[in-house]
């Protein structure tokens, strides 16, 4: 699961990216539950949760819907 997760962030980094922000994957844990680390821009902007939320966990699950959620760490 952890290889599919990687390739839903690949899909979603250029748009962070053109932002000034990126995403690292931290950790997949076998209930389902996505841990990532914002970085750069995305590590201080109060849009950050809707970013997480509406962005990152969106198209994360569009990938892997056995995802439950996507948290930040």
């Amino acid at each position: 699961m952890r290889e599919r997760v990687e390739k839903a962030l690949e899909k979603i980094r250029p748009f962070l990216k053109r932002d000034g922000g990126d995403v690292k994957l931290i950790d997949v844990t076998p209930d389902g539950i996505v841990k990532v680390k914002l970085l750069l821009a995305c590590a201080g902007c109060p849009m950050a949760s809707m970013t997480l939320k509406s962005g990152i966990e969106k198209a994360i699950k569009e990938e892997v819907p056995e995802v439950k959620s996507v948290e930040a760490v």
